[in-house]
């Protein structure tokens, strides 16, 4: 994607699981992703099996909200690079959900091949949850072996990675395989409820957006003694753009993701300015702490979007949409999606239920053929390269098109996955920093 001066060189996620509701709900139907393909039927009895890849905080949270979605969904496989992942996340599963955890230990896999383990058994779906850098292989083998796929956000960290991603998605399409991504939006019913609003018109012409993600730092690892660079990294993965993307496609992807969804497109150009002035110690990493890019869609609509993590600022988590008849805003709050202008809206609803444990009875329902067909790979995969070339036009300090973006050949995913050395990659330099 980017090469510095052109050259190449474990606690809970932004999700942290939760105790879920399970309260009245409105359904799930979404606005994007549908297919027309036969369903894939889960066999027998109608029980869901699913095997979890990546057992961290957001793979185990993955796991208990695919629980909480279907009293008939078994959790029958695990994989993780690391034991103490694998077995915290077990010991969770068996303690909170005894009677629907069937794990022994031919079925619990460690090690870098872990993933292809999981993919083997007699599993309805996988569940994705490690570290971005390694989603894309990871979707490929998992539609070369025809598994449905709940993924999580983002779906890769640089061109050449969701270039495979799009592949994927042709593949899963022509399979008739049911996909849903960690963009958990897309299964919330005041987003939903906002979106149609949008799009049937109640703001008009789209003519401007804002997207937000601004907050405190988040965790990070100290090393211990007995990590070698590789185990160092991936257990801090959060602060490497190799595994992360940086956190404006880590975390930011989600607004992205919405103003896109608004929009009914992506970018054709981003310009962006940012850089590294709190979290300067190595413990960091190599990403930034702030961005802040303008982004030009189709029909000269700009988007202004802020990424920031630095402790002590104010917070703000947001998208607003602009049109010619009346403004949107939006939050992960509920009570806080409003339309003014000339039609005046608030979304109302109570008891609507959560919707990260939603997007699992959606992609449930989509493999049973009791809901819509859905595949959201390519929605999620631009929604990543919105927020990759972004990235890269901070990192390089100019504009950078949708299309260099995709076909950028610079990819930051090491030449071999194996314990031992890896050095980190120099942190981008704007200006300095090439456009490959």
């Amino acid at each position: 994607m980017t090469g510095p001066g052109g050259s190449s060189a474990n606690a809970p996620s932004r999700r942290a699981f939760l105790t879920t509701s399970t309260a009245t709900a409105v359904g799930g139907v979404l606005g994007t992703g549908l297919l027309q393909a036969p369903a894939v039927h889960a066999a027998g009895d109608d029980a869901i099996k699913i095997g979890v890849i990546g057992c961290g905080g957001r793979g185990t949270g993955a796991a208990d909200n695919a629980l909480a979605a279907d009293p008939k969904v078994k959790i029958v496989a695990l994989g993780d690079l690391f034991r103490d992942r694998l077995d915290g996340c077990r010991e969770f599963l068996k303690k909170s959900h005894a009677n629907r955890i069937d794990l022994p230990e031919d079925r619990c896999f460690t090690g870098f091949d872990a993933y292809k383990k999981v993919i083997a058994q007699d599993v309805d779906y996988v569940v994705l949850a490690t570290p971005p850098g390694f989603r894309p292989m990871m979707l490929a083998a998992a539609v070369d072996a025809g598994k449905n796929i709940f993924t999580e956000k983002p779906v890769g960290v640089d061109g050449p990675g969701i270039r495979t991603v799009l592949d994927a998605y042709e593949r899963a399409t022509k399979k008739g395989l049911s996909i849903v991504a960690g963009t958990q939006r897309r299964h919330q019913a005041s987003y939903l409820e906002s979106m149609k609003r949008i799009h049937g018109g109640e703001l008009g012409e789209i003519t401007s957006a804002r997207c937000y993600w601004n907050q405190g730092s988040l965790w990070s690892r100290a090393r211990e003694s007995s990590w070698s660079d590789m185990e160092w990294q991936i257990r801090n993965w959060l602060y490497f753009t190799w595994l992360s993307g940086d956190h404006i496609c880590e975390q930011h992807v989600h607004n992205l993701d919405v103003v896109n969804w608004a929009v009914q497109g992506h970018p054709v150009k981003a310009v962006g300015l940012g850089g590294r002035q709190v979290r300067t110690d190595p413990i960091f990493g190599n990403i930034y702490d702030h961005f802040a890019i303008e982004y030009t869609y189709p029909n000269d609509v700009h988007v202004l979007s802020m990424a920031r993590q630095i402790d002590g600022t104010v917070g703000n988590v947001s998208e607003d949409v602009v049109g010619t008849k009346g403004a949107w805003h939006g939050s992960s709050n509920n009570r806080d999606h409003r339309i003014t202008g000339a039609t005046k809206w608030r979304f109302r609803e109570q008891g609507t239920r959560d919707p990260y444990v939603q997007e699992h009875m959606d992609l449930i329902a989509s493999i049973r053929g009791t809901g819509p067909k859905l595949n959201e790979l390519k929605t999620v995969a631009e929604s990543t390269l919105t927020a990759i070339m972004g990235r890269m036009s901070t990192y390089t300090g100019q504009e950078v098109t949708w299309e260099q973006a995709l076909n950028s050949k610079y990819t930051h995913m090491p030449e071999k996955l194996e314990f031992g050395p890896i050095a980190v990659e120099p942190i981008a330099v704007p200006g300095v920093t090439k456009l490959v």
